[in-house]
């Protein structure tokens, strides 16, 4: 198995999906990914019927129309060690799923029932293409229906979460993304006395919040940002599954928030409206939305340090390990200490 990306040429990845029995008409665009390598290609012909029946009316159903010459194909090419085969074959097995109860989800074709595919020594998955726009955050009606769809979703998972994808938790998300980054000399010294002070003083807040709030560990999309829906056809179509996990049903709900503290309990009652149709919420889970906020923002930094050696990174983030960098990574730290002593949005 390869351990980086540097084999990975467009040849290869023409290459990967022409073994599945595809013609490329060479045409390749690399969409924007930086965990994994993902891209558009270009179909000029099925050569051989071997993906399977089940997913043949993707299209028909997400309002695709069929025309003479195939749709592009999406190959996902998986970032090597990251996971295991039977974290990611879960993950697919998750989303078809959820795609055969009719949630708008996009799980990976099938070939002589393998998902997960193997080509120079990488792993990659193909998917048909599936368009739309960002969904409208500020229309109540899109919130209750995307709400409706994370509560069918949670509705499947809440009795079967993952067996082999990792938890959302306070040790991997805080604790193991301060300790890398301190580790590997990645704080400028001036700055390491703040940030230790201030990390520390969040994960012990995030640590008392986490003890006294229960909630149930459902499966969870883990990822469910605004980007990673795509509005279409009164339909809000869910898709990149790679951050699949285990955690509180919350996890899936807060990065759906903007605005105001009345905004943002506005937004949430809309989407709780909708998501109770189909899955129980208990409203406690409320008290866990800063610290995920919180966890989020040191694990951001720790995964852009843990990737820096990959080349894709300096130059897709080239602001990212600067003292100013830090100094302001720093300053949001303490901005969101002080949200956290605030008050707890409301279901209203």
């Amino acid at each position: 198995m390869q351990t980086d990306y540097t084999q990975l040429t467009p040849d290869t990845v023409i290459n990967s999906v022409e073994s599945l029995g595809y013609w490329s008409d060479s045409r390749i665009l690399a969409l924007n990914s930086y965990e994994n390598r993902v891209y558009q290609i270009g179909i000029e012909q099925e050569l051989a019927l071997t993906k399977v029946d089940a997913n043949d009316d993707l299209n028909a159903r997400s309002g695709v129309a069929s025309s003479t010459k195939p749709a592009p194909l999406i190959a996902k090419f998986y970032r090597p060690n990251r996971w295991s085969d039977e974290q990611i074959i879960e993950e697919h097995q998750f989303t078809q799923q959820l795609f055969d109860l009719d949630i708008p989800v996009v799980p990976p074709l099938q070939f002589e029932e393998r998902t997960l595919l193997n080509y120079g020594g990488y792993r990659f998955s193909l998917y048909p293409r599936c368009g739309g726009h960002a969904p409208e955050l500020d229309n109540s009606d899109h919130l209750q229906i995307i709400g409706r769809f994370i509560g069918r979703i949670h509705g499947v998972s809440r009795n079967q979460p993952f067996k082999h994808r990792p938890c959302v938790n306070i040790q991997s998300y805080a604790i193991d993304s301060r300790d890398f980054l301190l580790d590997n000399n990645f704080i400028p010294k001036d700055l390491i006395p703040a940030y230790e002070t201030i990390t520390r003083d969040l994960i012990d807040h995030i640590g008392t919040v986490f003890s006294t709030t229960p909630y149930q560990i459902v499966g969870l999309h883990g990822d469910c940002h605004p980007g990673n829906i795509l509005w279409r056809d009164d339909r809000a179509h869910f898709v990149d599954f790679d951050d699949a996990c285990n955690g509180p049903a919350i996890q899936d709900l807060w990065m759906l928030l903007s605005g105001n503290y009345s905004q943002r309990s506005l937004q949430i009652a809309n989407i709780l409206e909708g998501y109770t149709d189909f899955c129980d919420f208990d409203p406690v889970e409320l008290n866990l939305i800063e610290p995920l906020r919180s966890m989020r923002l040191l694990h951001y930094a720790a995964w852009l340090a843990r990737r820096w050696e990959d080349l894709a990174f300096p130059h897709n983030f080239p602001w990212f390990n600067s003292e100013r960098y830090w100094a302001e990574h720093i300053l949001s730290l303490r901005e969101q200490q002080a949200v956290l002593n605030e008050p707890v949005i409301k279901w209203l």
